[in-house]
């Protein structure tokens, strides 16, 4: 349980904060972006996060879903109406 809240806390706040990413984003220079190119707040930062475990279903089929549309979105960001862009 804590385990849990301590994972979303941390993507969220995060992915919300001026680095616009985990520390994994922020080594390989990504960033967490809304479709206006914008930093997301924290509660699209949270839906993100949660919609990641939809991408996770059946396959990780949401994630593969990244290499077959034209923004690299996979299917959370698509929840989310965020992308991820390099820079």
């Amino acid at each position: 349980m804590v385990a849990s809240l301590s994972v979303w806390l941390y993507d969220a706040l995060m992915t919300s904060s001026s680095k616009q990413g985990t520390l994994g984003k922020i080594v390989f220079r990504l960033k967490v972006v809304d479709l206006n190119g914008a930093r997301i707040s924290f509660a699209r930062a949270t839906g993100r996060f949660f919609a990641k475990i939809l991408s996770g279903m059946i396959l990780n089929i949401g994630y593969i879903m990244a290499g077959f549309t034209e923004r690299k979105q996979a299917l959370h960001d698509m929840i989310a109406g965020t992308f991820v862009l390099r820079g």
